[in-house]
């Protein structure tokens, strides 16, 4: 009798957010159809043909997809469109492809072979610095700061699952304590901005803290069941802007309210929390590392995004996994999944039915 298909309980709350994101961006913005149904068909193909790929096999070209996602890196700066004073994505025909987006879970994968693959020592932690600030820093060039935050949360993961000696991490910590204040100066001037409006929002009401303060009142506008799909006044009414990307929490909140909106977080955390029993059950500390990495980076996503809707973090371009529109952003969270269902199955929990 031929032995049905594996069954990874991951794959409900997975199904249940993509679900949630096309019925509201059929709501708040339908003109992204039908390019959302492409970005959703190759997201779902690539998610079922990294699930069925070896993650070891995967593992073992680990250096070469490093360095395809450096030359991914450079290539917006050589044939990127200027958007919004941004060179983030490469055209494609009809579609765009933002690589700092698609290269992170394969960034993660190095990492965790570079550091999980062998012992921690001083020369080799010394090498992974110069490795870690390359992608970051073109990465933080184009600009995009929330995804150069995703991308090194998704790095510390990776090292936090390691046995590193404490003293690397006390030097970290005093490094990155005394860092802090220069970077200031790097920041683009809107970015600074949006610092003041979260500190400062209504000061300028009209300007600085309108997206923060429209956000907070279509959260709360929203009540217990919502207003509706189709019958947001902020979403409808384009008071909130962005509110299929970086303010869909906002927008779920308004139209199907605190019910929706503990749907879609407990879903998200039901996938965190599946990766984490994962994490404890891997015998391999390379696949520790690399779901250690996608902990990290998932969580902070939701947790930046959510708190931005809310009114507690500065706005950032981090769209709600799974949930916002983004092809870029769709397709590398489903990669980023299934390696990590992928890593896995050597716990041997994966439910079969």
């Amino acid at each position: 009798m031929p032995r049905l298909p594996r069954f990874d309980i991951a794959l409900v709350p997975i199904a249940l957010c993509l679900i949630l994101g096309f019925l509201m961006l059929r709501s708040v913005a339908p003109q992204v159809f039908p390019q959302y149904y492409v970005f959703l068909a190759f997201s779902v193909l690539f998610f079922i043909i990294f699930t069925k790929t070896d993650f070891d096999t995967l593992s073992a070209f680990s250096v070469g997809a490093y360095v395809i996602s450096i030359i991914l890196l450079v290539l917006p700066i050589i044939l990127g469109q200027v958007t919004r004073g941004t060179i983030r994505w490469i055209p494609l025909g009809s579609f765009n492809l933002q690589p700092a987006e698609v290269v992170r879970p394969f960034l993660i994968l190095f990492f965790a072979n570079y550091f999980a693959s062998r012992s921690v020592t001083r020369r080799r932690f010394a090498l992974s610095i110069p490795l870690m600030l390359l992608p970051l820093v073109l990465i933080f060039l184009q600009p995009s700061l929330g995804v150069t935050i995703l991308t090194l949360a998704g790095f510390a993961g990776v090292i936090f699952s390691l046995s590193v000696p404490r003293k690397y991490y006390i030097w970290g910590t005093v490094l990155g304590i005394i860092g802090a204040p220069f970077m200031w100066f790097l920041l683009a001037p809107y970015q600074k901005d949006r610092i003041f409006a979260l500190l400062m929002p209504g000061s300028d009401p009209m300007g600085l803290g309108y997206n923060s303060i429209q956000s907070v009142i279509a959260v709360g506008s929203g009540m217990l069941s919502g207003r509706g799909l189709g019958n947001g006044i902020q979403t409808q009414l384009s008071f909130l802007p962005e509110k299929h990307t970086d303010f869909m929490f906002a927008a779920i909140s308004e139209e199907l309210g605190f019910v929706g909106a503990v749907i879609v977080i407990l879903s998200l955390f039901g996938i965190l929390y599946r990766l984490s029993s994962l994490l404890e059950q891997s015998h391999s500390a390379v696949k520790r590392a690399y779901l250690s990495g996608v902990i990290g980076t998932l969580f902070l996503q939701v947790f930046v995004h959510i708190g931005m809707n809310m009114g507690m973090l500065p706005i950032t371009g981090i769209p709600l996994p799974l949930v916002s529109y983004g092809g870029s952003s769709l397709l590398s969270t489903m990669i980023m999944l299934a390696l990590a269902l992928q890593a896995g199955q050597d716990s041997g929990k994966i439910q079969s039915i």
